[in-house]
């Protein structure tokens, strides 16, 4: 999508802005939407992808998403399918894709859904990990009309210590339907 399409749209008619890191191409990383509470994030991802010049960052969502007829979209504007009915040792193909091609990155929304959730899937940190990528934290702030990225963070061998950093970075963050604010351990 064009650079100055995505600021006339995104910034001029929408009124939002993009700020912090802009991710080299030559750096793979995992990036982490957080809160995804509606349907539009999608669209705040792409526009603030192309305006960052991100567009080799590609994004996950579910297969069903690539089907007839709207498949092709989802292809081109850089998505890869994933089939969320069963185990397909997820976190191993998404981390071989950063070894098979290297100016591979990926957005992952860890939420895993739109609707309220109770917790985080944690798929995304344990590709950081095998794939021996940084992370980084994208939040999409409705409250201030703001999808800011952060430096690369690398996890580091305390799952909880690490996972503690990562709420803390989005706490408070208003999605357009919640504002987020899980705690870990996770409330069930």
């Amino acid at each position: 999508m064009g650079r100055l399409f995505s600021i006339f749209i995104f910034k001029w008619l929408c009124g939002w802005k993009v700020t912090g890191f802009a991710a080299p191409r030559t750096l793979q990383h995992v990036c982490i939407a957080i809160p995804h509470t509606s349907n539009w994030d999608f669209f705040l991802g792409i526009f603030s992808r192309s305006i960052m010049r991100l567009n080799h960052v590609k994004f996950v969502a579910k297969a069903s998403l690539f089907k007839f007829p709207y498949g092709f979209i989802f292809r081109w504007l850089g998505g890869y399918p994933v089939d969320r009915s069963s185990s397909h040792n997820y976190v191993q193909g998404v981390a071989q894709l950063f070894k098979d091609h290297p100016y591979f990155s990926v957005c992952i929304a860890p939420e895993g859904t739109r609707k309220p959730t109770n917790k985080l899937k944690t798929g995304f940190y344990y590709i950081a990990k095998a794939a021996n990528v940084p992370l980084i934290f994208v939040t999409f702030d409705y409250g201030s009309k703001t999808v800011h990225f952060s430096e690369p963070w690398y996890p580091t061998d305390d799952f909880n210590a690490d996972i503690q950093h990562i709420l803390a970075h989005f706490r408070g963050v208003k999605g357009l339907h919640r504002t987020f604010d899980l705690e870990y351990p996770w409330k069930v």
